[in-house]
Order: structure tokens, then sequence, then C-alpha cells
């Protein structure tokens, strides 16, 4: 979800699309909510207010200074387990029924800095996720989709579902593997399409092709809420994995 035009998207439609699809428990990348960069203490707030049950980051998690607190004191808000500091990499939660759901969040190690490689640490995430959760699904915010396609396979059988997360372009992959875990390589974006993955065009090629430091700023135009709708039963197995898009 990215910048103001993703926010307004999401505070004025998420809980009326829950309805309209019958889902039960939604789990949002704030990664990019504070102008693109990180996700302030606010913000954090208003998400959960408007029908994220899990808030989950990325690699810009420590932009926002006042959101370490929120890390520290909210389970349902999640920063990369494989990273350090305040806060947890895996929450569980209850959905609309009752029953209780475990997200982990992990980041890449392709192309992007972490503490800890996310395969050296998922194996023991999902065991501790399984042991609170039948249901589980894991935010891997990722650069490389090699890496992502690798951590699905990993997990076949053992997570309910495998989102890719990070590069703002939803792919063409939604699918259950063979073990019954949904997988895609990535979500896609929440805000502004008209646009370089949510930066202004002209702002993105200007530092492109100078070289130069230009700052940033969100797009406005072409706002669609992207994501992905798991189905699963109640053994945490997935039966259905279907990429969404809604203009706005």
């Amino acid at each position: 979800m990215f910048g103001p035009p993703g926010r307004r998207a999401i505070e004025a439609r998420l809980t009326g699309l829950k309805d309209e699809l019958g889902a039960g428990f939604c789990i949002v990348n704030g990664e990019n909510a504070a102008d693109g960069t990180g996700l302030t203490a606010k913000l954090a707030g208003k998400l959960l207010a408007s029908g994220a049950d899990v808030i989950t980051l990325g690699n810009h998690v420590w932009r926002q200074r006042d959101l370490v607190p929120v890390l520290a004191q909210n389970a349902r808000v999640i920063r990369p387990a494989n990273l350090r500091g305040p806060g947890a990499g895996l929450a569980v939660a209850e959905a609309a029924d009752g029953t209780p759901i475990a997200v982990i969040n992990l980041q890449g190690a392709l192309f992007l800095e972490v503490a800890v490689h996310p395969f050296v640490v998922v194996d023991d995430l999902v065991e501790e996720a399984r042991s609170r959760a039948k249901i589980v699904v894991v935010d891997f915010h990722a650069e490389a989709t090699s890496e992502k396609v690798a951590l699905a396979r990993l997990l076949d059988g053992r997570a309910t579902a495998v989102i890719g997360t990070h590069t703002h372009v939803q792919t063409n992959d939604a699918r259950v593997l063979p073990g019954g875990t949904a997988a895609i390589t990535d979500a896609g974006m929440t805000g502004p399409h008209d646009s370089v993955i949510g930066v202004r065009a002209e702002l993105a090629i200007r530092r492109m092709r100078t070289g130069m430091p230009v700052r940033f700023h969100p797009a406005e135009d072409d706002v669609r809420i992207e994501g992905v709708l798991v189905e699963c039963d109640a053994h945490g197995r997935a039966t259905r994995c279907e990429a969404l898009r809604f203009p706005i």
C-alpha cells in the first residue's frame, strides 16, 4: 500500500471489500504508507481501524521513529523476523469467525540487507506458528523472483500461503502448489499506478537519467487496490489463490 492515495483507498474500501469477498481476515503491508517510506504510529492506527487485521512491513521499517513503540507494544503490527530491533516477526490474530491465524513477516536477502538470512530462520518460525494456529500466512518482502518462488516451494505443505511483496507490480502466477500452499510472487500495489511503482514518474526518471539525488513524491492518478484472495480448509490447506484488482 503506497502513500496517501493507497491509504485513502484502504480507508474508503477495505471494510466493504472484505464483506463483498467474504474475507474474514486481511493482512496489509504498510511498508510504504508514509509517503512511500515506512509507517507512522498514526497511520498504523488508521489502517487497523480501516479493517487491517495484521500490518506487515519491510526494508523501510525503521524510517519512521515513532513506529518503534508501536512495534514493541502492538502485536498486530510486525516487522521482518530476520531483522533485529523492537517488535516481532510473528503475529497470531483471530479471523471474523474466531479462527486463529498466524502471520509471519520475512525480508529477502537478495539485493536487500538483512541481519539473518530468511531461509535460516523460517523453519523455526513456521514450526512456532503451526503450534499456535492451523492457518499460517507468510508475507515475504523480497526483491528477487527466484527467492520468492524458492521460499514458497520450501514451505509447500507447511504454510497456507506465501505472498510476495516489495516490487509493487502484481505478477501473473497466483496458484496453489501441490502441497496445498497458495503462492504469488508479488501481490501488487494499492496506490497510484500512473507512476513508477507509486512515485511520480518524472522524478523517478530524473534520478535514473542523472544519478543525482531526487526527492520522491507519491503520484496521484489511476489508483487501484491490488491484493490476493486465499481460501483454505479447516486444516490450513489452501484451496484457492486469486490475484485481485479493483480500480478506485
